[in-house]
């Protein structure tokens, strides 16, 4: 847990707006009344057995207004899962702004002709879009200045952020997987969706009876691959196992993958995410004709130290597409950490999470009811209230950014992946789909959405649905339930509605990311 006693005396609250709406329970209404159907109707639906027992916080409100149109456990404090994000992305704009970006350089000391006299330098600020291509193109530039050798060392400079790499309370079963992976100022993603932290690991079969293969991308030494599995007959099952033990850098593969099957992928993190992204460069130093003569480790960059390469991210408002549709935990955390260091001159969650509470303050959200133990909503630490978030939705629509942020939420049904995200295959064909822009969560035991409707008298709402404690597994039909019905969908049609899942729940990585 983070102590949160001391806090901040000031912080930048660019984009903070009033909301000056009475956050008071709706007036009594008269039978036949709109907003008595619609009282029924969700009460109703959170009548689901499924629901006995369970914390229920449920608000909708007028999004021009304020005004409480329902509410249920509006005050009651739950864990938000996902839902913590958008705390996190909110305050990130307000307070980095929509234009920032992450820089990645190479330093030199003395460059004498073709060589460096002294060490290299890699310096990184965090960011998550770092791929092995960007890290070429970085290589490039420094083989483009006519070095070809370097004398000294090669030095990854990760000073930018602390070297706490996850928190202490996440789960240590997750820790091996892209949702729960270790940070750095200095990172490496295996793909577009930018799962820094982490490595793709291939394995496709030989013979019947030989080893599989087994390959990392990008090619990389900082892990090392114990390849124990077999490949079995043809049309036989899998038990593929692919771990890494919390605290080894080494990936153990072992079990049969049938002979004449298609290659299979899947994600594993990387331990010293810093040496990583060293390790990576090093080897695109070398493609390009750089000769690096000393050893690879950790260290800072010298004040005189010429830049002699560098690439920014995207800028944030684009980097909130990927964060917010797909749910990327690492960019939330790497978020906090940024904004520590902008705030407080450290990049660490113990700087950044009371200035994200500290915002959430400017939104209206009552310390006492919110508890950020990390970024993303990963930690079961993490508590605040239905009514809460609805109220920041509400008061965000304000901010300049807001239109920003608000495509890059969710979008159901939408089939597009950059749209859709985590609501891609949720409430297709009903009033819903196209209409809610909405941020899911999902941990064990939690589920959550959180977002905007306009109903069918063209209104647009502020609606937070979070559940803790049900019986069984996610009721994600539950919050689409009551989606449509605010979207316009008849009483008989919301009893109708169900959530179609994104595919088979591979090792919880769907349900991590929503």
């Amino acid at each position: 847990m983070h102590d949160h006693v001391v806090r901040v005396s000031a912080v930048l609250l660019a984009g903070a707006v009033a909301f000056t709406a009475p956050a008071v329970p709706a007036r009594a209404a008269a039978p036949g009344d709109l907003r008595s159907d619609l009282r029924s109707d969700l009460d109703a639906i959170l009548a689901d057995p499924r629901l006995d027992g369970a914390a229920v916080g449920a608000v909708v409100r007028d999004a021009r207004t304020g005004a409480v149109r329902y509410s249920r456990g509006a005050a009651a404090p739950v864990l938000p899962a996902s839902n913590l994000k958008i705390y996190t992305s909110s305050a990130a704009l307000s307070l980095l702004g929509t234009g920032y970006r992450f820089r990645t350089s190479v330093h030199a000391g003395k460059v004498s002709g073709p060589s460096v006299k002294g060490d290299l330098y890699l310096k990184g600020t965090g960011d998550p879009t770092m791929r092995a291509a960007d890290y070429d193109r970085l290589a490039a530039q420094v083989a483009a200045k006519g070095i070809r050798r370097v004398e000294g060392d090669l030095v990854a400079d990760d000073t930018w952020f602390d070297d706490v790499r996850t928190p202490s309370h996440w789960d240590p079963t997750d820790l091996q997987y892209y949702y729960a992976a270790p940070i750095s100022a200095l990172n490496v993603a295996p793909n577009d969706d930018f799962d820094t932290g982490s490595v793709s690991v291939s394995v496709t079969p030989g013979e019947e009876g030989e080893p599989v293969r087994v390959g990392l991308a990008p090619a990389t030494d900082v892990l090392k691959i114990d390849n124990r599995a077999v490949t079995g007959r043809p049309g036989s099952s899998s038990t593929l196992s692919i771990d890494r033990a919390n605290g080894s850098d080494t990936l153990v593969v072992t079990g049969s993958y049938p002979a004449g099957a298609t290659t299979f992928t899947t994600l594993r993190t990387v331990r010293k995410p810093t040496m990583y992204a060293a390790d990576v460069f090093r080897k695109a130093l070398r493609a390009h004709g750089v000769q690096v003569k000393g050893t690879t480790g950790r260290g800072r960059t010298p004040a005189r130290a010429a830049r002699i390469a560098s690439r920014e991210s995207m800028p944030l408002s684009r980097l909130m597409v990927p964060f917010l549709k797909l749910s990327n935990n690492m960019i939330a955390e790497i978020l906090v950490k940024a904004i520590g260091r902008k705030a407080k001159g450290e990049g660490s969650w113990d700087a950044g999470l009371p200035v994200i509470e500290r915002y959430a303050r400017s939104l209206g959200v009552p310390s006492a009811r919110l508890e950020m133990a990390d970024g993303s909503g990963l930690s079961r630490l993490d508590r605040t209230t239905a009514g809460d978030v609805s109220t920041a939705l509400g008061r965000v629509r304000k901010a300049r950014w807001f239109p920003v942020w608000y495509r890059a939420l969710p979008v159901a049904g939408d089939p597009d992946r950059m749209v859709g995200g985590t609501l891609t295959s949720r409430m297709r064909g009903t009033p819903a789909a196209g209409n809610v822009h909405a941020k899911t969560g999902t941990l064990t035991g939690a589920t959550a959405l959180s977002g905007y409707v306009t109903d069918k008298a063209g209104r647009r709402l502020v609606f937070s649905v979070i559940l803790n404690g049900y019986a069984g597994g996610a009721p994600k039909d539950i919050e689409d339930r009551i989606a449509v019905r605010l979207a316009g969908g008849t009483s008989s049609s919301v009893l109708r509605t169900r959530t179609t899942q994104a595919g088979p729940q591979v090792e919880c990585s769907w349900i991590k990311r929503c």
